[in-house]
């Protein structure tokens, strides 16, 4: 589902001819049956269905394509990739937009994938500011298809199926070029843009004067070989400071290895009631220095300044992901 609108540009201010008859209205195959779909009672099925998909994040990227002069671009989400071999991708597109009437068996489109600070041009597509207050875009072509340049990735795919999907077309791409670059991607989630926050360190980041008296209240602990230091959904009151060996992070979608001088479970014991949000094991004999919630609490008390720089900390935090 895409995010809502589209935008053309004009390349050299040329306008398009109209649509030849018959593009984007090929025939498909027949709808099955409609039946009800079960929904809080109440509630319009049409926006709990599109709430809930929201609740699946994806990144955002720009569909274009060019006729004549002009170029096509919308912003979607509906974005999959379907085959390595042959290296295939789909794309989905609501029936009613422009876009919808110019893809066809044979024509090829780009997808760019957005990086974090290209919100901008992410709303430009979607048609959600006015052309004279929009970020210009800048294309370059490639296959004589436009690419958005600064995109986190990039790909020409030529369409070789179309088929129905209900109030959207879905758009079968043989990819014919690929790139990509360094960069974090932009987010999409629950109705609006997200970013991913790389170093969640938080009290790592203070000043070392502040640091110190806090992990003076700490205890050592030794760890053996595989032993587990943290595990998922346990109460979060403790983190440590890794003094000697290595310890491994496991948690959904990301796996590191940290070793002396690295604090872990340090998000977790600001808000123990959430619980662990990743696995930590020894790799090896591991010696770490262990700071309860406790301890921390009374560190703070009688460092104010310490408190203060935590918060300036998280405020940080929070404008990465505003």
């Amino acid at each position: 589902m895409e995010l809502p609108g589209e935008f053309d540009v004009s390349v050299r201010s040329i306008p398009i001819a109209p649509v030849p008859e018959g593009i984007g209205q090929s025939f498909w195959e027949d709808a099955p049956a409609a039946e009800l779909m079960e929904v809080p009672s109440g509630s319009d099925p049409s926006l709990e269905f599109r709430k809930t998909l929201g609740m699946f994040a994806t990144g955002v990227t720009v569909i274009t394509t060019q006729v004549g002069e002009q170029v096509h671009g919308m912003t979607a989400n509906a974005f999959m990739s379907v085959s390595l071999r042959p290296p295939l991708i789909l794309i989905s597109v609501d029936r009613r937009a422009r876009m919808n009437a110019l893809l066809r068996e044979g024509v090829r489109f780009g997808v760019s994938v957005l990086e974090e600070k290209q919100t901008a041009l992410s709303d430009r597509f979607a048609g959600r500011v006015r052309a004279e207050d929009a970020l210009e875009p800048v294309f370059e072509l490639v296959r004589e298809t436009p690419l958005v340049q600064g995109a986190l990735a990039n790909l020409v795919a030529r369409v070789v199926r179309s088929y129905w999907g209900g109030d959207h077309s879905l758009f079968l791409g043989q990819a014919e070029y690929v790139r990509y670059g360094g960069g974090t991607p932009l987010l999409f989630h629950g109705g609006r843009y997200e970013r991913v926050v790389r170093d969640p360190r938080v009290f790592a980041n203070l000043p070392e004067e502040l640091l110190q008296p806090i992990l003076a209240r700490g205890v050592e602990r030794t760890y053996a070989d595989g032993e587990p230091l943290m595990r998922i959904g346990e109460p979060g009151d403790t983190m440590s400071l890794v003094l000697e060996g290595t310890v491994h992070v496991q948690r959904p979608g990301r796996s590191v290895k940290l070793g002396p001088g690295e604090l872990v479970g340090e998000i977790e014991v600001l808000a123990p009631g959430g619980g662990r949000i990743a696995d930590i094991t020894a790799e090896g004999p591991v010696r770490c220095l262990e700071i309860t919630r406790n301890d921390l609490l009374a560190a703070l008390e009688a460092k104010p300044g310490a408190a203060v720089a935590l918060i300036d900390v998280l405020a940080s935090r929070f404008r990465e992901t505003a």
